[in-house]
Formats: C-alpha cells, structure tokens, sequence
C-alpha cells in the first residue's frame, strides 16, 4: 500500500497523553467519537483485506454524546478532516487538546463533533483517502494525524482509460467512436 509519509504534518493538537498509531489499512468503514466541550474518544473500524477490523479505543471515558460515522465502504471514502484544538485551563489540561472534528468524505459532511473552539485545522486531500489514524491520548484526543493512500479512480475514469485501451474514445452524451 502507498503511503505520502513524506507529505504528512505532524498531528494536530497538542503534546501531552501517549503516542498511538492505528497502522495502514485498506480504508476506513466506522468512527465512532465521544465527545463533550472536547474529543474524549476515537474508535475506528478499519477495512483489513475485505473484512472490517476494529481498533483499540483511544482517549478517556468521558464525554457526554456519541456519534457513529458508518461510511458506504467501499465507495465512500475520508477525503477531509477538520477540526480545532486548544488548551482547557478551567479543566486544568494545559496541554493542547483537539476540542473538535468534522469528517468529509467524498459523498457526504459528518460534524462537527464538540467545540470549536481554539486553533483552527484543516487537512484536506486530493485524490487520496484515509486509510489509518495516529495521534496523542490520555483523558482526551490530545492530538490526531492520518496515514493516506490514492483514492480509488471513480467509474467514469475507470471505464475511459479502459476505452482507450481498446483504442476508442469517449465523449459526453454516450457517443462513442472507436477507430478500427
């Protein structure tokens, strides 16, 4: 699997908690997030080779809602995440926290989940998915990074490359001319 470790930041967020890293997978099938004026949790369910794979809950117990992410695997697929972090002094965490997501994918918005509040971020990518999730956790999200892979081609381009093979072209409203 390809991955654009190389064009990757550094998570977001903030220092504190213990380093957590999810791996590469095929992509992303369920998030399910526990969330208050911050992010408490992450759960991701994870394609593994046609089957899903559930991975370790990262983050505390608290939180006061709930919300499960089901994208339509495979077709659809992470494209954009965004988000705020910051430090929450009046709950004594003087350590950046992420204190808000909002998950794009490429057919539907999912979010904002808790406050936006703080640092605003933004990772969006072109032609590419997530396909794994890695960051900082304690009692919270304290922060939150990606590992990518290309999107799959969608339809139409699968089906115009395959014209093209065939040594035809294809335009807009059906017509197709092949050249013998």
């Amino acid at each position: 699997m390809w991955w654009l470790s190389a064009e990757l930041p550094r998570p977001w967020g903030g220092n504190g908690g213990t380093p957590w890293d999810d791996g590469i997978y095929n992509g992303v099938r369920e998030i399910t997030l526990v969330y208050g004026e911050c992010i408490d949790s992450i759960t991701v369910v994870y394609d593994k080779n046609g089957k899903p794979f559930k991975a370790e809950m990262h983050g505390g117990h608290g939180g006061t809602q709930t919300a499960e992410i089901k994208l339509l695997y495979p077709d659809e697929y992470i494209v954009s995440v965004t988000g705020h972090y910051c430090t929450m002094v009046d709950a004594g965490i003087y350590s950046p926290i992420i204190r808000s997501l909002k998950f794009q994918s490429n057919r539907r918005t999912f979010g904002p989940f808790g406050r936006d509040q703080g640092t605003p971020f933004t990772y969006t990518l072109d032609g590419s998915k997530i396909v794994g999730l890695k960051g900082r956790d304690g009692l919270y999200i304290d922060a939150i990074g990606f590992h990518v892979s290309p999107a799959p081609a969608r339809l139409s381009d699968r089906v115009q490359k395959s014209f093209r093979r065939l040594g035809c072209s294809v335009t807009c409203g059906a017509q197709i001319n092949c050249n013998d």
